[in-house]
């Protein structure tokens, strides 16, 4: 089963794949890759799937301390530079693989950790991609989701829809309340939730997806207007060296499968 949106996901992150990797973003923050890893409960003999795994940031970092690691993307440019990473890294226990996650080419029960990052917000509907990961990880494994966080309830709209005007390929931002429903009717037990916020630069952010120039004024004429006290936009921008920023909320929840 392909994703509904797979032509919007496949060319946007064609389109981000060699800037996704960039200083200039937070993406791949070296600090926040270390202390997921370090939050795992990760053994030697291992095996590692990352779902959507985009250019396999969260793989590379985990690679060092398990058997293998297997990162699972539907865009082929992704995964290149994954591949290429790994490679300058002397990374040689990962495979990269083209497929869906709601269509995971693997069996039952074959992982001792599924993790996936800044993925859930470009699905359609969050359970069937949900369920085929757990349906891939063992029982007594962890299923591991970083993504970022809707706005309040009144402005997630508002926050989404500047969202996909920037990234057609995004969907919907998720409360953790939705994550946890989820953990809950799985049955796992839930051993870490909680959120981090993320400062972003604006002009970074829209440099990233190459949004078009008069998409990207627009959106920062939204910010603007906030700033100076006009409709809120869900992102409470704020200036910083005379530049706009805004901070995303990343939540990240560790869940034990039980059964």
């Amino acid at each position: 089963m392909n994703p509904n949106n797979l032509s919007e996901i496949q060319k946007s992150f064609t389109t981000q794949s060699r800037n996704f990797e960039s200083k200039n973003m937070n993406f791949s923050k070296q600090e926040y890759l270390d202390y997921t890893v370090q939050s795992m409960n990760l053994a030697k003999n291992d095996c590692i799937l990352e779902a959507a795994a985009g250019t396999c940031a969260c793989g590379r970092s985990v690679a060092p301390f398990v058997k293998s690691v297997i990162c699972l993307d539907a865009t082929p440019a992704m995964l290149e530079v994954g591949k290429e990473e790994a490679e300058k890294s002397g990374i040689t226990n990962m495979q990269f693989i083209n497929g869906y996650v709601e269509d995971i080419p693997f069996e039952d029960l074959s992982f001792d950790t599924v993790l996936t990052r800044l993925a859930f917000h470009h699905f359609a509907k969050m359970e069937q991609p949900f369920s085929e990961m757990n349906r891939v990880l063992k029982i007594g494994g962890q299923f591991v989701i970083i993504d970022m966080e809707s706005a309040d309830e009144a402005l997630r709209e508002m926050e989404d829809r500047i969202e996909t005007m920037r990234d057609p390929s995004h969907i919907k931002n998720r409360s953790q309340d939705e994550f946890l429903a989820l953990y809950k009717k799985y049955g796992y037990n839930v051993t870490k939730q909680e959120a981090t916020t993320i400062p972003v630069s604006l002009s970074a952010w829209l440099e990233l997806t190459n949004t078009p120039n008069v998409v990207g004024k627009d959106i920062e004429n939204m910010m603007n207007a906030e700033l100076q006290g006009g409709d809120l936009t869900g992102f409470k921008p704020y200036l910083q060296d005379g530049e706009i920023y805004f901070e995303q909320r990343w939540v990240l929840f560790i869940g034990n499968k039980q059964q």
